[in-house]
């Protein structure tokens, strides 16, 4: 596994998600002091997803064709511009505009699993995702403690430590993140995808929807495919929902629910780092996936109806441990059950499903949150969850469908 280049990626994505987490905490608070509802800031949440949903295909299709490192950089400057933006916002229409054009154009995330997969083979994929996964946590140690403090300053001030962050990751990956796919492999591609037009790109997201039904059909991967929508759906019932109903349910203010994020992506942060290559050493990834699903399940009815902060403290470490572990497994078992040809736009679908599911989980939880209390939304997602585990139990464990590829596990 080359090391240097996972290494950099690391640091990039490090950079790319603490000053993301800078922003997470404020969000709820900085839209209510403009006036914004519950479904409101549902919705706040939702666009940037929507976007990223129709953005995401279209930005993957390219790096396929131009390389990963420019689409990088393309979509860091987008990042960067956003949080400038909303800095800048004094309007709740400006907080939209900003929130949809990072989604529209910040694809960085699934461009940097797409690199890694570039540089790894199917032994060292999961430990290569999560090293990346331990990125993601370890960027929301501190990001989002500080940005609920620099928010007393004014809530444009963690967006604009946020958008300098992201100047300085441009840069920095500008001079020496080097390309994942060699001239030969952007050669092959560019022949089966044919001549980029504004048209062609445009047509990108509906084909991608178009063939979801057919890959949903396969032995292997449409299950997997499924676990990983209606995982999404459930899990970011909490993800974003949280700091409201921090405010709401325990009467939290942005300083007090940066720490309990920054306490969280520490454990998950651990997880991935250190938990996935273990438990991956000894246990089949697809038990893994498994046992952690049925966690989940009691994590999101105990997030659901937490009395005390000390009580979530104990929940949410556990959701930690299910949550870092079933994210990078599934992406892993993904690659591993499409042939190498198929695992740029498998990711890139599965990213649309994740993207999917920050629409209509932020919408849906808030209007619950709203209308029936703090309860509702997790009690939804440990009820679809529990669907999953049946699910999974019925289509990949008890049945053992083996994958498409002829390896995985």
């Amino acid at each position: 596994m080359p090391t240097r280049r996972l290494a950099l990626l690391f640091v990039f994505v490090l950079v790319e998600l603490f000053g993301f987490s800078l922003i997470v905490p404020i969000l709820p608070f900085f839209a209510g002091s403009l006036g914004a509802s519950p479904v409101m800031v549902g919705l706040l949440v939702a666009s940037n997803a929507f976007a990223q949903l129709i953005g995401a295909p279209i930005i993957g299709h390219l790096s396929d064709r131009w390389g990963r490192r420019p689409m990088l950089l393309f979509s860091i400057g987008s990042t960067t511009i956003s949080f400038v933006l909303l800095g800048l916002a004094n309007t709740l229409f400006l907080m939209f505009i900003s929130r949809f054009l990072d989604g529209l154009f910040g694809g960085s995330i699934a461009l940097a699993q797409a690199y890694v997969t570039d540089i790894t083979d199917e032994q060292n994929r999961a430990r290569g995702l999560g090293i990346l996964g331990a990125a993601f946590g370890l960027g929301f140690i501190a990001g989002p403690a500080l940005g609920g403090r620099l928010s007393v300053l004014g809530f444009g001030v963690p967006a604009f430590l946020a958008a300098g962050l992201a100047l300085l990751n441009l840069i920095s990956m500008a001079l020496w993140l080097p390309e994942s796919l060699d001239p030969e492999r952007r050669a092959q591609l560019a022949d089966e995808q044919g001549e980029i037009t504004p048209r062609t790109l445009l047509l990108v997201p509906w084909q991608v929807f178009r063939s979801a039904w057919g890959a949903m059909q396969r032995p292997r991967v449409g299950p997997l495919l499924q676990i990983r929508l209606f995982y999404s759906l459930a899990f970011t019932l909490f993800q974003s929902l949280f700091p409201l109903y921090a405010r709401l349910h325990l009467g939290l203010n942005v300083r007090q629910t940066g720490d309990i994020l920054t306490y969280v992506g520490a454990l998950v942060a651990l997880v991935q780092g250190v938990g996935i290559g273990w438990m991956t050493a000894r246990f089949a990834e697809m038990r893994l996936v498994f046992y952690g699903m049925i966690l989940m399940v009691g994590t999101l009815l105990g997030w659901a109806f937490a009395p005390s902060v000390p009580f979530l403290l104990v929940v949410l470490a556990f959701m930690a441990l299910s949550s870092g572990s079933i994210n990078t497994l599934l992406s892993s078992l993904l690659t591993k059950a499409v042939y190498v040809q198929e695992v740029g736009g498998m990711l890139g679908f599965s990213s649309s499903l994740q993207s999917l599911s920050r629409v209509v989980s932020p919408a849906v939880g808030s209007v619950l949150l709203q209308v029936l209390g703090t309860w509702a939304p997790g009690t939804l997602a440990a009820a679809v969850m529990a669907w999953v585990v049946a699910f999974t139990w019925r289509t990949l464990l008890r049945g053992n469908v083996p994958p498409e590829n002829g390896g995985g596990n």
